[in-house]
């Protein structure tokens, strides 16, 4: 199991810088088409438009990739929260046909997982071992 969350936590990391760099490409391509269409136009309000729209996308992006990455942050620190947080985000990415909903099945398995709940307890369960039941 201790692979699994290495794998995830990487997965979502990876994914989570992949929406930051998305977002980064947006505020760029709208801010350098606002700049075009001012200077061929004239029209201040132009740029200043496609300037705020980028803006607020990229913040969109910020705000919805920094979870992932702190998520997956987490898992490879194997901090008690960071199951918590990964259940929630696997939940929320679900319905982003296929990768999202790939990427949700996968964490909510590794997550909902024995070993993953004790390797993230804040305190350790001692592993209980029933005795074989006897075949008649």
């Amino acid at each position: 199991m201790e692979k699994h969350v290495s794998v995830l936590g990487i997965l979502f990391i990876v994914f989570g810088a992949m929406g930051l760099f998305a977002s980064l490409i947006v505020l760029v391509f709208l801010g350098g088409l606002g700049v075009a269409i001012g200077a061929e136009s004239g029209d201040e309000e132009v740029v200043l438009a496609l300037g705020l729209v980028g803006t607020i996308m990229m913040l969109i992006g910020l705000v919805s990739s920094l979870p992932g990455i702190v998520a997956g942050w987490g898992l490879l620190r194997h901090k008690s929260w960071a199951r918590i947080l990964t259940i929630i985000l696997s939940i929320l990415i679900l319905p982003g046909f296929p990768i999202g909903t790939a990427l949700g099945i996968y964490g909510l398995w590794a997550m909902f997982n024995e070993e993953a709940e004790r390797m993230f307890s804040p305190t350790p369960r001692p592993v209980v071992h029933q005795p074989p039941q006897p075949t008649p």
